[in-house]
């Protein structure tokens, strides 16, 4: 399994070609929420007064998604932002701050970050969850931070994510046991996933 990492830490990252030329910086993730998978990246310049650039990177032009940077082959694979974003929503618009439920209506919290795997994949694997009251179990009722596994199923309703039931009963408290669960999960959600 590749590297999982917050969406949200992909902000400002660069993106640099393979020659080793920096194009411009992460401004957001595009994804597709229902298919569970980032579809490209809203770009920004590499200045600090630049703003917003009218070319996106798509999914597909990604050579590797790393812990520092973005790395593409060449400005070749960018694409005009507003054809790449005409069908899909960034991220913070259309994840962030979503209730997440389970299928049965028990609210689990609101999404604070999105769970994408680094390399080649691109899948969402999860969510960074305030998790609410009722949901923590009570041996941890200190952890109010927790993150979930999105499961062989993922449901978008509007501003609501349902999740299957089984994944919600395994919860970590951070990324690094995040990323242990995610590994030893079942085979079953591992090759549902997109």
């Amino acid at each position: 399994m590749d590297e999982l990492m917050a969406a949200r830490s992909l902000t400002t990252r660069p993106v640099v070609t393979l020659g080793g030329d920096a194009v411009a910086h992460v401004k957001d993730t595009v994804c597709d929420a229902a298919a569970g998978r980032i579809t490209g990246f809203t770009l920004t310049g590499r200045g600090l007064l630049s703003g917003p650039l009218k070319e996106a990177l798509p999914w597909q032009a990604v050579y590797a998604l790393g812990h520092d940077a973005v790395m593409i082959r060449d400005r070749r694979g960018l694409v005009d932002a507003a054809a790449m974003t005409a069908h899909q929503q960034n991220l913070r618009l259309r994840l962030l701050g979503a209730r997440v439920v389970t299928g049965a209506g028990a609210e689990i919290g609101t999404v604070l970050d999105v769970v994408v795997e680094g390399g080649t994949g691109g899948r969402i694997v999860g969510f960074r969850v305030a998790a609410s009251r009722r949901f923590v179990p009570s041996p941890a009722r200190h952890r109010r931070r927790v993150y979930v596994p999105r499961g062989e199923t993922l449901t978008v309703a509007g501003r609501s994510l349902v999740l299957p039931e089984d994944t919600v009963r395994h919860v970590a408290d951070d990324l690094p046991g995040f990323t242990a669960l995610v590994g030893g999960v079942p085979g079953r959600w591992r090759s549902s996933l997109p």
